[in-house]
């Protein structure tokens, strides 16, 4: 009889044992794979495709080489294999147009020691586990762009997967800007890390927009720098609150650019191929007026069209990234569809030096647009990245409906 009892009980410990630990079991789980160097590249590449803006990934793929090298792994899982009770949040910098440079000029001055980025980005995550009382157990990407390589190397340095999604599918210039809200999921609460090791808990705001604005001050407050990480969802949550297949869409952009390449062909055919786009306009950079001012990088961008563009010009309005585009004055595309500004040679993100989102003048580029979610498109998703939420008296209209003019 206490033989049996003894078994039981041994059992019972075994079942509550692999109970707890169901989320973090998921490490070896066939479901997870990892990523190659050439996948990791034609990520890091479709990413800043995928961000609407100006985008230099060279920076980032060095990073994630040196991180192989260093012998970190880059897990992927999917949305549906991730487990229910699994905890994901996004994390990635947040930056400010019309820094308080005196900030940075003062504590240099005071000798205070700048985190490395690695240090921050984990700093914040442990931040925000840490409040709510839960263990990451995934990094989703906040957004294209430069967030791609921060969720990729938070995840690799935690030795947990990042999930083959997005919570924007593109770069947005607000944080109230995703998917999660409009699917009824709040950022908060939200955890901020400043260069210098300062750690703030938005605990409460009244909606969205206060997160976005209480977020970019305190960038703004930290010479245009900090290092946010929001939107705890569960697995359940994720199933309807992320883009799927994010990641895996990234991947493909910039395999099918890179391979146009290689084998001498158009990269801008191949992608439009691979995304069901439109090819807007081609051009050469003759205006990009920026001011950077409230935490944002606003630019009025001309182009005087080339090729079949010739004597056409296509003007643009951004704010970080590309919002509205019009041709010969006539609406042509707008957010919350995207806006992709290309390389002609290489079919990737054209590269800047100066401001976030910025046109080199003088460059020659292609702009294609795409449908964007499903999710964007409804009442909400319009609301926030619709053109009337940037001061423009008119409504959203498809691209599909703008380009079969």
């Amino acid at each position: 009889m206490i033989e049996m009892i003894t078994k039981k009980m041994k059992n019972i410990t075994i079942i509550l044992i692999i109970s707890l630990l169901s989320p973090f079991i998921m490490a070896s789980d066939s479901s997870i794979r990892i990523l190659n160097e050439q996948e990791l590249i034609d990520m890091l590449n479709g990413s800043c495709i995928q961000s609407t803006r100006s985008c230099d990934p060279n920076p980032s793929i060095s990073l994630i080489k040196d991180a192989i090298k260093s012998g970190k792994k880059f897990k992927m899982i999917s949305v549906d294999d991730f487990p229910e009770d699994g905890v994901v949040v996004a994390v990635q910098g947040i930056g400010g147009g019309g820094p308080w440079e005196y900030v940075t000029e003062r504590t240099k001055s005071q000798g205070l020691e700048v985190l490395s980025e690695s240090k921050r980005n984990n700093l914040v995550v442990d931040l925000l586990s840490e409040f709510i009382g839960k263990k990451v157990t995934a990094i989703i990407r906040s957004e294209a762009a430069e967030a791609t390589a921060t969720a990729l190397l938070v995840a690799a340095e935690r030795n947990i997967p990042i999930l083959d999604a997005g919570i924007t599918g593109r770069a947005v210039p607000e944080v109230q800007q995703s998917i999660p809200w409009i699917s009824g999921i709040a950022s908060i609460p939200t955890a901020i890390v400043t260069p210098w090791g300062d750690e703030i808990i938005i605990k409460h705001a009244i909606d969205e927009y206060r997160v976005e604005d209480i977020s970019r001050a305190i960038a703004v407050a930290s010479g245009g720098d900090a290092v946010i990480t929001m939107t705890p969802m569960n697995g359940k949550q994720i199933k309807y609150a992320a883009l799927k297949n994010n990641l895996s869409d990234a991947i493909k952009f910039g395999r099918v650019t890179r391979e146009a390449v290689e084998t001498n062909s158009d990269p801008i055919d191949s992608l439009l191929n691979a995304s069901s786009g439109y090819k807007l306009f081609q051009g050469l950079v003759t205006k990009s007026d920026e001011n950077g001012d409230r935490g944002f990088n606003w630019i009025d961008v001309e182009i005087s069209g080339t090729d079949n563009f010739s004597g056409k010009t296509y003007k643009v309005f951004v704010k970080n990234e590309n919002i509205i585009g019009w041709l010969d004055g006539e609406i042509d595309a707008m957010a919350p569809d995207y806006i992709y500004n290309l390389d002609p040679n290489t079919g990737g993100s054209i590269m800047s030096n100066a401001g976030i989102g910025s046109y080199p003048i003088g460059k020659e580029v292609v702009l294609i647009g795409l449908p964007s979610a499903d999710q964007w498109r409804s009442d909400m998703g319009i609301e926030l990245m619709g053109p009337k939420h940037f001061g423009f008296d008119f409504d959203f209209i498809p691209i599909e409906k703008l380009q079969s003019k």
